[in-house]
């Protein structure tokens, strides 16, 4: 499967980004969004299972919403009250694990990017 992301932007603290992930073909079981800033290792975001559980990273919980809809192969990362410290490269990954461990993804896209200014 491959994956492509778009969506990313720059935007003013305390805007809204929404953040889009799109599959050549079935996502597996669960999709994941993880982002990474210059320096920093990648971390997980938030996921969402075949069944529609979810979870979220605590620094982005109550902001950040994952969807995804499996007729149209498509998930989303609605990002909204966005803070500078979420700038970052935000990638989608798809695998069978309901972890936000990126070592546990082997499908990623290329990356979208965020930017969040003060």
């Amino acid at each position: 499967v491959q994956l492509a992301e778009s969506g990313g932007g720059s935007v003013q603290s305390g805007g809204s980004l929404r953040l889009s992930c799109e599959a050549s073909g079935l996502f597996y079981e669960n999709v994941a969004w993880f982002r990474q800033a210059p320096g920093q290792e990648r971390e997980g975001v938030a996921i969402i299972g075949g069944d529609r559980r979810t979870n979220y990273a605590e620094s982005v919980r109550g902001r950040f919403t994952i969807s995804r809809d499996n007729i149209k192969h498509i998930a989303h990362l609605q990002m909204d009250k966005l803070t500078p410290q979420d700038t970052a490269r935000y990638y989608c990954a798809t695998g069978w694990n309901f972890e936000l461990d990126p070592g546990l993804f082997r499908y990623w896209g290329l990356g979208t990017q965020v930017t969040v200014s003060s």
